[in-house]
């Protein structure tokens, strides 16, 4: 951690709201990517920053500067996201699990040639269910058993989900270079 955020969270554990701010400007912008992937819009997505730094101003003075002062940032988004989606939906499995064997490998390469923006979109589109176990397994790094804790779901449901949740990304991606083909070829 810099001399410089060091300075912003000692003066926001001291109130001055010109380092709260400096913090919001240095941060916002990362954290408005996490909020994104998590929301179903961009309305949805600022209300969870709003509501992560204003989480963040609370209680900047548990931070104990062990670990990255942004991962801790991270996580308080992530949870604001988790508590949102918990408030407007109860979680239940979207579908059965499937013991029916999928190439992952083939998935993720499909996947892989699309661009972020794309792949951000495409996320949005999923049900609130799918999202969280999508995001929460590929981009915080939870296992399964994690995921089921923290969404109040069991272990299957979050293996399902993520597995349809993949399937739907896998066809989406394909239904696109489809139409890509078709228009270059004319």
């Amino acid at each position: 951690m810099t001399d410089n955020v060091r300075h912003i969270i000692a003066g926001c554990i001291a109130g001055h709201r010109s380092c709260q701010s400096d913090l919001y400007n240095l941060f916002s912008p990362k954290m408005m990517i996490v909020c994104l992937r998590y929301s179903k819009n961009l309305e949805e997505a600022e209300e969870i920053l709003q509501d992560g730094f204003i989480r963040v101003f609370k209680f900047i003075s548990q931070f104990k500067s062990e670990g990255s002062f942004e991962g801790w940032v991270r996580k308080i988004m992530v949870n604001c996201a988790l508590q949102k989606l918990r408030n407007q939906i109860n979680l239940r499995p979207l579908i059965s699990l499937n013991t029916e064997t999928h190439d992952e490998a083939c998935e993720d390469a499909i996947i892989e040639t699309i661009s972020g923006r794309e792949m951000m979109q495409l996320v949005q589109a999923l049900s609130p269910a799918y999202r969280m176990v999508f995001n929460l397994y590929h981009f915080e790094g939870y296992k399964h058993r994690e995921i089921a804790e923290l969404l109040n779901v069991e272990e299957g449901t979050s293996k399902s989900n993520l597995a349809q949740a993949k399937r739907i990304l896998r066809n989406a991606v394909e239904k696109n270079l489809t139409i890509e083909k078709k228009i270059l070829n004319g």
